[in-house]
């Protein structure tokens, strides 16, 4: 079994889609997915699906659920009963004490290649070695395919777990661009930067990458606008000051501090780049 979680929700047995399209079933499957080759509580699936108000006939709901469930995972193996699946669905989509365990049987879960490949990323970016990362990090972030879950009728548990991926998305994407400012990209990044910076207005890390981007650029001025911008907004919208990093920042595009100009990559963190 395949599963996707970087975008619509992707759910493969066989090679073959086993996504419902009613609603409650799909979120029943998206929180097993999430939780793929581990015991999920009844619990946890009648607070996904029915939150604070589950109905009376809530177990025998859930259970009709799991069954349509297994009649799409049935359909998918079209009446074959490999060795590794001697129950076939029930294989698959499997009842254990006090809830329901989704077996993968050893397939893909994106979200996991992901975790591997940033795992990979971040220690290139340790050992100084930024091709690797920025390549790295490309590759993890080419797995996404939209938001997380983005078809799913999220619940609490549901939105909760979608709300990490995209951090962990957002984090990365912080990344590959730390390391493409490090190999002196800066051009290439400008629109990008410009784009996240609007999409993401009160993100500091974002805001400082597009100022050394533009900085580096040759746009003293305008960096300095970004960050009188940002000041603006976060006293606007939070009643907050930029961070100490940013200021820091500031203070060096105003005094065109040597520390903003590119250098040769080096193992280590960059100081500007890795304290926002």
């Amino acid at each position: 079994m395949d599963i996707g979680l970087l975008g619509p929700l992707r759910v493969d047995q066989s090679g073959v889609s086993v996504v419902p399209t009613a609603a409650k079933p799909r979120k029943v499957l998206a929180l097993l997915a999430c939780r793929a080759d581990q015991l999920v509580s009844v619990e946890s699936l009648i607070e996904e699906v029915w939150g604070e108000d589950p109905p009376r006939s809530v177990q025998t709901t859930l259970q009709t659920y799991v069954l349509q469930l297994r009649g799409c995972i049935s359909g998918a193996l079209n009446g074959r009963l490999p060795a590794d699946l001697p129950l076939g669905s029930k294989s698959v989509l499997v009842t254990e004490p006090g809830g329901y365990l989704l077996d993968t049987q050893g397939g893909m879960l994106d979200s996991a290649e992901f975790d591997l490949l940033a795992r990979r990323g971040h220690c290139a970016m340790e050992a100084g070695d930024c091709v690797t990362a920025s390549a790295v990090f490309r590759q993890a972030l080419e797995l996404w395919r939209g938001p997380a879950l983005v078809d799913v009728q999220c619940g609490p548990l549901l939105e909760g777990e979608a709300r990490a991926l995209e951090e962990s998305r957002l984090s990365i994407l912080g990344r590959r661009i730390e390391a493409d400012l490090r190999l002196g990209r800066h051009h290439e990044l400008l629109g990008e930067l410009a784009g996240l910076c609007a999409q993401y207005p009160l993100h500091e890390g974002l805001q400082a990458q597009l100022m050394i981007a533009l900085y580096r650029a040759g746009r003293r001025s305008t960096a300095l606008e970004i960050y009188q911008r940002l000041r603006t907004l976060l006293s606007r919208e939070l009643g907050l000051d930029p961070s100490p990093e940013l200021r820091e920042l500031q203070r060096a595009l105003l005094e065109a501090d040597p520390v903003l100009a590119l250098v040769p990559q080096s193992p280590g963190p960059a100081p500007l780049l890795r304290a926002i």
